[in-house]
């Protein structure tokens, strides 16, 4: 078994895993990235619904043991860069209030952090990345920096729908995107043809492959695609991690010796990572005294909206995230029996079969009836997305199942059930999309199923170790050089997309890392 020695070992190599590569790397620390998937530059990305689809198929293989799901495939992702290649960098910033659930509502968690706390980090990433919006239109957003870049632009689809909104009595903004509207730190602009989901080979969406990958490596990170890690190591008295145990392409086992481990995999597989290195002196799992590994599962009950108008919307150009969005039922108090907020994104663009299924909703139409749909729909259709706050259950979780992957480990298994308020408002924003559409003036409206967007929690953060696996930083409760990052961090889900505030979080957690080395390390 082959053994070297790093010191930080960062498993993953996506949004979070990227962020702390740079920041650690460029510190002059010692840093290896190990990535299951394969190598990936822009120019490996293509435009296509195929393309796609490769982009978001995951391994290793997860099993659903319940009728609910989280759309794993959907959401999840490998290879350089990991999910958010496939992204749509749709990234408006958490409201203060979803930080305070408990203490304010006496609804779902608390966070270990206050909205405050994560303000300067936010305006950070923002600066680094590139954020495009209005600040001043998105009279809902909390407070910060103004964004860095001019907001996108609006082509014909969004100008129809916001005449929708505003119709419906609701107020838009653009909608605020990590794409750049103009040349920005050496990477070019957007050319809005609409192929977000496919990955961006011109870099202009922030994605790892354009923004923190390339610092990183510029720094001396060392990549490595390929090396599915199977465990975490720790001493003899499971008080420290000394590294970890991965498998290569060729089936061969190795030991990499680490100062510190970051687990910045996907969220899934960070759960399955840390109940797979149990040990005698960790039984039920690392990190897991307080048995909240792989708790709290959560999710964002989605709906998508579609109309057909009797106009060219041009719904070819624009972002796979849309153009305009609105926080307008914001207000988590607002609707009895469905507790938390919705948020709005709307004039997608729209290709062939699209992400979210065009086809499996109008699955009635054959024949020449499809063909007329088709010919319509070509320039004529529409669509916006409702994505809504989910509450955390403890019940809702990540486990071992029976089954074992390729090296003999068992794999994840999920138990998911969208929670009572979650499923109100998402009734709730079925309506009221429907009731926007026909405002615009489409003349016919349909939406499709529940869709779960974002994978959260599982791996949360908390004051309390008997309640939570990890601090605010991701350091877990009860190994002190092991952390963990990305969205299995998240206590609540607000009503909002992840990735940003994964950013953020890494962002703060790295520069805590980097300047407390001495003493976080020991």
């Amino acid at each position: 078994m082959a053994r070297d020695h790093a010191q930080v070992v960062i498993v993953g190599a996506g949004a979070a895993g990227s962020v702390f590569a740079a920041v650690l790397a460029e510190a002059g620390r010692d840093v290896r990235v190990l990535e299951s998937g394969p190598p990936r530059r822009l120019s490996d990305l293509y435009s296509s619904q195929i393309w796609g689809r490769r982009l978001k198929w995951a391994e290793p293989h997860v099993a659903e043991a319940t009728r609910d799901s989280v759309w794993f495939n959907l959401n999840a992702g490998r290879g350089y860069g990991g999910a958010a290649t496939h992204h749509f960098a749709v990234w408006p910033r958490y409201h203060a209030d979803d930080f305070k659930l408990h203490s304010s509502f006496g609804k779902g968690l608390d966070w270990p952090i206050e909205y405050a706390d994560l303000q300067p980090w936010y305006d950070r990433v923002q600066e680094e990345v590139g954020i495009a919006g209005d600040a001043e239109a998105e009279v809902w957003r909390p407070p910060g920096a103004p964004y860095p870049l001019p907001p996108v632009p609006r082509f014909v689809q969004g100008q129809v729908l916001a005449r929708g909104f505003e119709a419906a009595g609701l107020r838009v903004a653009p909608i605020p995107v990590a794409v750049l509207t103009r040349p920005y730190k050496g990477r070019p602009a957007c050319i809005w043809d609409g192929w977000c989901e496919a990955g961006c080979p011109t870099g202009a969406l922030a994605n790892p492959l354009a923004t923190y990958l390339p610092r990183a490596t510029a720094a001396g990170a060392k990549l490595q695609a390929g090396c599915h890690v199977t465990r975490v190591l720790t001493d003899a008295k499971g008080q420290r991690a000394i590294g970890v145990e991965y498998v290569d392409t060729a089936g061969a086992r190795h030991e990499l010796a680490a100062d510190v481990v970051v687990l910045a995999a996907f969220g899934v597989e960070n759960v399955r990572l840390l109940l797979n290195s149990a040990t005698t002196a960790h039984a039920a799992g690392l990190a897991n005294s307080s048995g909240m590994v792989g708790r709290y599962l959560t999710s964002h009950p989605s709906v998508m909206t579609f109309g057909l108008f009797d106009a060219d919307l041009q719904n070819h150009m624009g972002l796979s995230g849309g153009q305009i969005f609105s926080h307008e039922h914001w207000t988590k108090t607002g609707r009895p029996g469905a507790f938390g907020s919705r948020q709005y994104e709307a004039a997608m663009a729209i290709k062939p079969n699209d992400l979210l299924g065009i086809a499996m909703t109008r699955a009635e139409l054959f024949h020449r009836d499809l063909e007329r749909f088709m010919q319509r729909a070509v320039r004529g259709l529409g669509q916006m997305t409702a994505v809504c706050e989910d509450q955390p259950i403890a019940a809702n979780r990540i486990e071992p199942d029976s089954r074992r992957d390729a090296h003999g480990l068992p794999l994840a298994r999920i138990h998911y059930t969208t929670s009572p308020d979650g499923m109100g408002l998402w009734h709730a924003a079925v309506a009221d999309s429907e009731r926007i559409m026909k405002a615009a003036g489409a003349m016919e409206v349909w939406h499709g199923p529940k869709v779960a967007q974002h994978i959260m929690g599982g791996t949360i953060m908390g004051s309390d170790p008997a309640a939570s696996v990890t601090d605010s930083y991701g350091r877990t409760h009860d190994v002190g050089n092991l952390f963990v990052a990305g969205g299995g961090l998240f206590p609540t889900t607000s009503a909002v997309n992840s990735t940003y505030t994964i950013h953020a979080l890494a962002l703060r957690a790295a520069v805590h890392l980097r300047d407390g080395w001495a003493g976080l390390t020991r």
